[in-house]
């Protein structure tokens, strides 16, 4: 940062869902008649620690089940915008979990059209490219990660660009949704699935590696540990993958076990290209700017990032080339990259 003002960034790894400011929940709980597990705004943010994975996904389930029409999902997006733009976010390739909702009892069509029109707001309202990656929920059937396949190449022209895949890797590993991702990239979509934040069991080195040969991943969202896999490192590196690395939420979640410890740094020496985000801020207790701000103590460049991100965005050529614009034209001098 120069004086007051942020240096260019990109985010490609934040979930929509763990956005949402508490004083913004507690009004969409309110027209939805819903309850959430805190009475005040104070109360939800001590609600919001955590110091688990399992911990985590309690807290989401409980926060998350307020959002339930287009215009909440709209609300949401533009209002994570707003802050991202703050922090110089020039772009947003955000993570939403469509199936959650639509098992709740919204229709898979309010739920897209909510995000769609909420990426086309966020444009017009504070000059940010949000381009979406629904994902699917690893701990659900294989029959709704296909249906959300489906209806996420519907909406290609309206802003989503990759299928992603979440929930517990040490469960599910990749290979219960190959259809699914076969339906996104037969229709146009990129793969960008979780895979490698946590050691052990399916997780692990193991997990990335099934994302790239079996989902054919564009780009892996985590993929720390791959530090623990020395062929696949350099695999990673030499085919270019981006690594979408989210640091503080790693230590938030237990996945590693200090900043200090992180992967990032022997990723970067590797030479594979990662990508700095926040993944999920409120929820963490963060934002992007913190996550790049950890990520230069780990040796990584604000100018490696940005292009780092670049390499990774999944978007149309014309909005890379506008971005490539923003990152070439900025006097980086001033920043540590």
């Amino acid at each position: 940062m120069r004086g007051d003002v942020p240096y260019p960034k990109i985010e490609l790894h934040v979930h929509f869902e763990a956005t949402v400011r508490p004083e913004l929940l507690f009004e969409i709980a309110r027209r939805n008649d819903v309850a959430l597990p805190e009475k005040t705004v104070d109360g939800l943010r001590r609600f919001y620690q955590v110091d688990s994975f399992e911990q985590f996904i309690s807290r989401w389930i409980a926060t998350s089940r307020a959002l339930c029409r287009a215009y909440d999902f709209r609300e949401i997006v533009v209002d994570y915008a707003g802050r991202a733009r703050e922090q110089g976010c020039a772009y947003i390739e955000g993570i939403c979990s469509p199936t959650e909702p639509v098992l709740r009892g919204s229709s898979w069509e309010e739920v897209f059209e909510g995000y769609c029109d909420g990426a086309a707001e966020a444009r017009q309202t504070h000059g940010v490219e949000v381009r979406l990656t629904p994902d699917i929920t690893r701990d659900f059937p294989a029959v709704l990660g296909n249906r959300l396949a489906r209806r996420a190449v519907k909406y290609r022209d309206r802003g989503v660009v990759a299928l992603s895949l979440g929930g517990s890797e040490k469960k599910h590993a990749p290979q219960k949704f190959r259809k699914a991702f076969a339906i996104a990239r037969e229709g146009g979509l990129g793969a960008a699935p979780h895979a490698g934040e946590f050691a052990g069991g399916k997780a692990g080195a193991a997990s990335i590696r099934g994302a790239l040969d079996v989902l054919h991943a564009d780009r892996i969202r985590h993929g720390i540990r791959a530090v623990d896999d020395p062929a696949l490192l350099t695999e990673l590196a030499e085919r270019g993958i981006v690594c979408d690395v989210t640091p503080v939420s790693n230590v938030r979640t237990g996945a590693v076990a200090s900043l200090d410890e992180h992967p990032l740094r022997a990723m970067l020496v590797a030479g594979v290209p990662c990508s700095v985000s926040s993944d999920d801020p409120v929820l963490m207790d963060t934002d992007l700017a913190e996550n790049c701000a950890v990520a230069e103590t780990l040796g990584h460049t604000p100018r490696a990032m940005f292009f780092d991100a670049l390499r990774g965005a999944l978007c149309d050529e014309t909005t890379k080339a506008g971005l490539r614009r923003i990152g070439e034209e900025y006097d980086w001098d001033g920043t540590a990259g």
